[in-house]
């Protein structure tokens, strides 16, 4: 009767419940392997003892083994060895160490060659518009200085008949790796390739028109629209019209920004417009109607009689075209007037006797203080004189 091969304890072997999670397990390892390690623990049964941690790590680590663990079966009695074979043997290195401390990036592992195609940065162009401009729209041809596909080569950055060849540096992986003795024994660690620069290949006839590189700069005209009702500070994005990139990559997109300068009447309040209206002493009075410039063209102004400086007006729907974000005009903004009495400075003989005239008509000879509060109270009538 033979004998019945029991199943290795990997759990046991590393000190965690049989349903620890990853990361749970990953710790226990860590721990032991700092303990255990032959590079600090030179006795002979650390290194045993470590043998069977790296191992019961090995399988708990891999989900496949894992697996049998759980069925009760053993996943190194496949003629591979048991518990003590060497944990640097086949299906388990250094760098599953590695993995266990600093995660699986350490050591560029299954990272490979970047692409030498890369896609291009967008780019900027300011545009001055006018107040009339931005409330009407323009469309415009625009001259810009952008990096655009190399004719020669189409991007690849060969000259014409030749083509990038494997980097005998890396041999095509794109990084170089260098080894140094830490505690845990040999560390590897990569960098990229500087003979390909991590590309993994290099272009020994480089185009001679853009030196390798897939792209050179040129002025182009790039016909845009601007829409109704945009303001300072807006932008205008062109899909695909910014620099190219490296290797012939797609282009990046070309912002068009909007720099609205200053208007002689009118200043600006988001969809609103305000201006300045002065108007002569008598026509305040007398009331007037007077032509009012507008970005449309020019509306008339009722003035009523006994208009005071500090009057608003509003004409509705005479302002900027409110602009949606999807570029559609969503009504107009208002037009804010705002009225000032101008009072004459200078006045000949015959004007300063007609308002003398019109002064006693009113009784104004010696006019009132009408300094008065909101409550209707003049500010005479609270001082009190004397010991009153």
């Amino acid at each position: 009767m033979g004998n019945a091969r029991v199943a290795r304890d990997y759990y046991g072997m590393l000190g965690v419940e049989r349903g620890a999670g990853p990361d749970e397990i990953k710790r226990a390892y860590r721990k032991l392997a700092r303990e255990l390690h032959p590079d600090v623990n030179p006795d002979a049964a650390a290194q045993e003892r470590f043998r069977e941690v790296s191992t019961a790590y090995e399988v708990l680590n891999d989900p496949e083994k894992r697996r049998i663990v759980d069925l009760g079966g053993d996943p190194l009695d496949n003629g591979r060895g048991g518990g003590g074979g060497d944990p640097f043997g086949a299906g388990f290195g250094f760098g599953d160490i590695m993995d266990a401390f600093f995660g699986s990036a350490t050591g560029g592992r299954g990272r490979g060659p970047r692409s030498r195609v890369q896609p291009g940065a967008d780019a900027l162009i300011r545009m001055q518009l006018s107040l009339e401009e931005c409330a009407a729209g323009v469309q415009r041809e625009l001259t810009v200085d952008t990096a655009v596909l190399c004719s020669d080569c189409s991007g690849s950055g060969c000259a014409p008949g030749s083509s990038p060849t494997r980097c005998d540096i890396c041999g095509g992986s794109g990084e170089v790796q260098s080894v140094q003795r830490s505690f845990l024994g040999q560390v590897v660690t990569s960098r990229p390739c500087p003979t390909c620069r991590g590309f993994g290949e290099v272009i020994p006839e480089p185009c001679r028109q853009c030196a390798g590189d897939g792209r050179v700069r040129s002025r182009r005209s790039v016909g845009v629209r601007i829409p109704a009702g945009v303001a300072d500070g807006m932008r205008v994005r062109l899909a695909g019209q910014g620099e190219v990139g490296a290797g012939g990559g797609p282009a990046g997109d070309l912002y068009v920004e909007v720099e609205e300068t200053p208007h002689d009447i009118f200043t600006r309040d988001g969809a609103d417009l305000h201006c300045t209206v002065s108007l002569p002493m008598t026509a305040a009075a007398l009331g007037t109607t007077v032509a009012l410039p507008t970005i449309e063209g020019s509306e008339d102004l009722d003035i009523d009689a006994g208009t005071q400086t500090g009057t608003i007006r509003t004409l509705r729907g005479k302002g900027m075209p409110r602009l949606r974000s999807n570029g559609r005009v969503d009504g107009h903004g208002d037009l804010m007037v705002h009225i000032e009495v101008a009072v004459p400075t200078k006045l000949d003989k015959e004007q300063t006797e007609l308002l003398r005239k019109l002064a006693a008509l009113r009784g104004e000879e010696q006019p009132d203080l009408a300094m008065g509060s909101r409550n209707g109270h003049g500010l005479f009538s609270r001082l009190r004189f004397g010991g009153r």
